[in-house]
């Protein structure tokens, strides 16, 4: 059962690797990812989000399960064609609770690959962009709070801290393997798919 890990856990500092194989069992996982962002009130999450190595993130703006045409599903995604900035709160299900404005472009282009291995071309503005550029930041081990101004940074320094701790205190009690243990599964498993 999927979950969702947070910082600073290592797999989100992971550059994902290309899937090159679609089977049953990721249907499944990209079902179960979808369930688990909908129950954390979510827009999107990404594969390294719950500790998988795949390049894969699952969207739906409205974040609505009910409003299933905004679902999408983004293998191998590549982001091209930034065009203009905007300043947007953005937060991050690995980083419950926390919020901050963070200056993106306001248009990009995707082009990926859906789950029945068909492309996808999409361009998007607005906060379709923004969650794309979100997620796709995941995938190459990239976090929000990176992308944020030193004075920013500063300002939330107590609330990253407390992840810090956290994370440190489950790793001591035994809950979260070491990082070789967590790099060994993620090797074994990126073998299964890219």
């Amino acid at each position: 059962m999927l979950r969702v890990i947070n910082y600073p856990h290592p797999t989100l500092r992971r550059v994902s690797k290309p899937l090159r194989r679609v089977d049953a069992e990721l249907h499944r996982l990209v079902a179960e990812m979808f369930d688990l962002m909908y129950e954390q009130k979510g827009c999107g999450l990404a594969a390294n989000q719950v500790d998988l190595p795949y390049r894969v993130f699952v969207v739906n703006q409205s974040g609505d399960p009910a409003k299933k045409e905004q679902e999408f599903v983004f293998l191998n995604p590549v982001l091209s064609k930034p065009k203009g900035s905007a300043e947007d709160e953005e937060g991050c299900l690995s980083l419950p609770g926390l919020y901050a404005p963070v200056r993106r472009p306001e248009r990009v282009t995707i082009d990926a690959y859906n789950l029945q291995g068909e492309k996808i071309h999409l361009e998007a503005k607005d906060r379709f962009s923004r969650i794309l550029q979100h997620e796709t930041d995941h995938l190459d081990g990239i976090l929000f709070i990176d992308r944020l101004t030193p004075t920013q940074r500063m300002a939330l320094r107590d609330e990253i801290e407390e992840f810090e701790l956290e994370f440190s205190q489950r790793r001591d009690r035994g809950e979260i393997p070491d990082d070789a243990a967590i790099s060994a599964r993620l090797v074994e498993l990126e073998g299964q798919r890219t």
